[in-house]
């Protein structure tokens, strides 16, 4: 493979199944190799060949096997574009004789405490009540890692797991999806899908059975028989090569609800990619057949070649505005409600950075709360001379967080909605998203502000800060930047009253003290329980604050080596995306995320209450 991107090629609106882009890029850096096998020899397959493996054993041939050297010179993203060209999505249910640390056969479901969506309630609250957490917050200075698993392959885990009937299902970076018993770690069976498990983990009984329900990095999403890991059905709800299923699944009555979001606006990065056409959708889906119910984009108008920028760039519009959060149903006003992201290239829409209102039924948007107007921004407008970005050169505001639906004690009702522009909100649903109150939490960036999701006990909201920054440096004799962690910037913990938004407390970071590869900032969702709130963070630490005054009455450092259930090396690292859960006495939490150049990990740890 050389360096340097030749082709321009327009996006093409009627998506055919084969990325435009990623053609180009296999064009360009593998074609002379890999369509000459023949010429070329033995030892280098053909295309076709390539078509009988996964896309996951592409990629990692490509960032770490044989082909190391040749994807160098490509991003992680068009890494991953051109593994899903060429390999063949497939769903292996792993024997049991494959399996280390296995479960005894016929192991029964046992009874307990669920968590077993991304916010644990159909209103995203992120909270758990005493009778099912099972932990209080005198049981904290005895709470110890009962067991740890340990992912193969992985340095970044994003994926929230789920608690059902007395098991774990978790999902890692190389698309393995387990079932652990939650009281010993074993495993009751293991499948391997499309890519990266992506989204948090939903369980839930459908068609007469447990259901797992999750996406992927390639966009597709999964229907998985909860009791045996053997695939119902897979969906791609989108098919925009770029399309990535981040949202979590959520279940109601037959039905999930699922949000997708897209990687096209780091691929603007290529001077040569022309930016954008992808648009974020929210559907409804046949949770036992997987068949689409219906599907609302949220920008209606379809993208079209629009003029130049101001910096000479062909570009297509409207685009972005993508779903990243798992829905908030109401489901006696026959509403969800989600948050967009940011639009990707010029015009700005009006339902970017927004928390829009859908009707549950049909799809049909019922009203929108736009909260910054004129976000147009892709990851170009990061390099000098901009070639990609909008002329509107936005903040990227996303909202990356569910909104949680919440009874105030006046008996009206409220959406608690966190930005990555730093801004908390209180919003009326029943006004059309009228605020009632805001505060700022942090200053916000493209990875700062409130990222992945605040939790309420119905009385104060608790939100973590991101906040992450970077030092930049210049290569020695170069005009080339690298980029750090800063150690000094970012993260807190804040609690305000959900009636009127006074803050109650503010918990500043404790700090990373010399640890390399570290920041601060708690970008990971935060999870409460009667009396303690749990935040984990890119410094590695899981912490328990109280909810009375913001002390931290608890804190383990995961980022170390662990002897695992599994016998796989473990280490812990960042904590980012999805946040802890809790459940029948137990808390579980994912540790390990190397991307912008955090701490990598790939554990899952089980903490219970020591004797």
């Amino acid at each position: 493979m050389k360096c340097g991107f030749l082709f321009l090629l327009a996006p093409l609106v009627g998506y055919a199944a084969e990325d435009p882009y990623a053609a180009a890029l296999f064009q360009k850096h593998c074609a002379s190799c890999h369509d000459a096998a023949v010429e070329a020899g033995p030892r280098i397959p053909q295309r076709s060949a390539l078509k009988a493996m996964t896309p996951g054993a592409i990629l990692k041939a490509l960032e770490s096997g044989v082909m190391k050297q040749q994807g160098a010179p490509l991003s992680t993203n068009e890494r991953m574009a051109v593994a899903n060209l060429l390999g063949t999505a497939v769903t292996v249910e792993r024997r049991r004789e494959e399996i280390t640390h296995p479960c005894p056969a016929g192991a029964p479901w046992t009874a307990g405490s669920n968590w077993a969506s991304w916010g644990a309630s159909l209103a995203n609250t992120r909270f758990q009540p005493a009778a099912d957490a099972g932990l209080t917050a005198n049981d904290l200075p005895r709470l110890m890692p009962k067991w740890v698993f340990a992912f193969p392959d992985t340095t970044v885990l994003r994926s929230q797991p789920a608690v059902y009937r007395g098991r774990v299902f978790a999902g890692s970076q190389d698309g393995s999806v387990y079932s652990l018993d939650a009281a010993t770690g074993c495993v009751h069976w293991a499948t391997v899908v499309e890519a990266e498990v992506r989204s948090g983990i939903t369980v839930a009984e459908a068609g007469g059975r447990p259901m797992v329900f999750f996406g992927d990095s390639s966009g597709y999403v999964y229907g998985l028989d909860a009791a045996s890991g053997r695939q119902i059905w897979k969906l791609r709800p989108d098919e925009h090569p770029a399309a990535k299923s981040t949202a979590t699944p959520v279940f109601y009555q037959g039905r999930l609800y699922l949000g997708e979001s897209s990687l096209e606006e780091p691929l603007a990065v290529s001077p040569d990619y022309v930016c954008c056409t992808f648009r974020g959708s929210e559907s409804a889906v046949d949770a036992v057949t997987g068949k689409v119910l219906w599907k609302r984009y949220m920008i209606a108008e379809t993208p079209k070649e629009r003029s130049k920028t101001r910096r000479g760039a062909p570009v297509w519009g409207p685009s972005g505005a993508g779903v990243w959060n798992a829905a908030t149903l109401d489901p006696e006003h026959d509403t969800l409600y989600v948050g967009t992201g940011d639009n990707y290239s010029d015009p700005p829409t009006t339902t970017s950075d927004a928390i829009v209102a859908l009707r549950m039924s049909t799809g049909e948007i019922l009203w929108s709360k736009q909260m910054l107007a004129k976000d147009a921004w892709n990851s170009s407008c990061y390099l000098p001379g901009k070639k990609n970005c909008p002329d509107a050169d936005g903040p990227d505001f996303d909202f990356a967080a569910s909104p949680i639906l919440i009874s105030l004690p006046n008996g009206k009702r409220a959406l608690l909605v966190g930005q990555k522009s730093g801004m908390a909100y209180a919003i009326d649903p029943d006004r059309r998203g009228q605020i009632l109150w805001q505060a700022r939490v942090g200053k916000g960036g493209t990875v700062g502000g409130i990222q992945w999701g605040p939790a309420t006990d119905g009385r104060n909201v608790y939100i973590a800060l991101s906040d992450i920054d970077f030092q930049i440096s210049l290569l020695p004799g170069s005009n080339d930047r690298t980029y750090s962690l800063d150690p000094t910037k970012g993260g807190g913990m804040f609690a305000f009253r959900v009636d009127n938004g006074e803050r109650i407390w503010q918990t500043p970071p404790p700090g990373c003290g010399g640890r390399p590869q570290c920041s601060p900032a708690q970008s990971a969702a935060v999870t409460a329980i009667p009396g303690v709130v749990f935040s984990g963070s890119e410094d590695g630490h899981l912490r328990g604050y109280s909810t009375a005054d913001g002390k931290i009455v608890w804190d383990y450092d995961t980022a170390h080596e662990f002897k695992t259930v599994n016998g796989v090396a473990g280490r812990g690292g960042a904590i980012d995306v999805g946040g802890p859960v809790v459940a029948g006495g137990m808390l579980f939490v994912l540790s390990g995320y190397s991307s912008r150049g955090g701490l990598p990990g790939n554990v899952l740890l089980a903490f219970g209450v020591e004797p």
